[in-house]
């Protein structure tokens, strides 16, 4: 059954997802703030540090999505967030997205955190299907969510523009049976 009011921990191997909590605010901020991280979200820097600092704060009380911190299991730092949202409990299914600090990358925190909490769904919340679109300028993100499981469905094509650019949002997604198949490891 699923309940997005439980805001659990889950321990990895380089990452732990804990619930976010204010202490998480300074090290989002900073990742929301940098240019790359900002470039690969799409994100356009509309949010004032206060409303974002607010929002953290509130995460533990939402009853419709779960939004954790990642901790960078080697340095005991925050370096970015894991979130299942847009959940559609008729149809059993959510999107995922993933936010990750320049602290953070090149180290696989992020196929790690994202195999934490995309077991959390299937495993605990007892979801059929996560989704998510990744920017056609991601090529990395790309590669984690694939070593994660996630197959490619399709493309929305000239989704953003970018610096005069468009840019594709390529669609992926993981299924229950499939997660149940391979637990997130499909090339091994």
């Amino acid at each position: 059954m699923t309940d997005f009011s439980i805001k659990p921990t889950l321990k990895g191997e380089r990452a732990t997802l804990v619930p976010m909590a204010p202490e998480h605010f300074p090290a989002l901020w900073k990742a929301m703030n940098d240019p790359e991280v900002t470039r690969y979200t799409g994100s356009r820097g509309e949010t004032t540090e206060e409303v974002a600092r607010h929002w953290t704060s509130t995460r533990g009380d939402t009853t419709d999505r779960l939004d954790l911190a990642i901790v960078d299991n080697a340095t005991g730092e925050c370096v970015g967030e894991a979130v299942l949202n847009e959940w559609e409990p008729e149809d059993r299914r959510c999107n995922f997205r993933i936010m990750i600090g320049p602290d953070g990358q090149g180290r696989g925190l992020g196929t790690d955190a994202t195999r934490l909490i995309v077991g959390y769904g299937f495993e605990t919340l007892g979801l059929h299907r996560i989704s998510l679109g990744v920017y056609a300028f991601n090529p990395r993100a790309r590669r984690a969510y694939e070593k994660a499981g996630f197959v490619r469905e399709g493309v929305e094509r000239d989704e953003l523009l970018w610096d005069g650019q468009w840019v594709d949002n390529i669609i992926m997604s993981i299924l229950e049976d499939e997660w149940r198949r391979h637990r997130g490891h499909p090339e091994g």
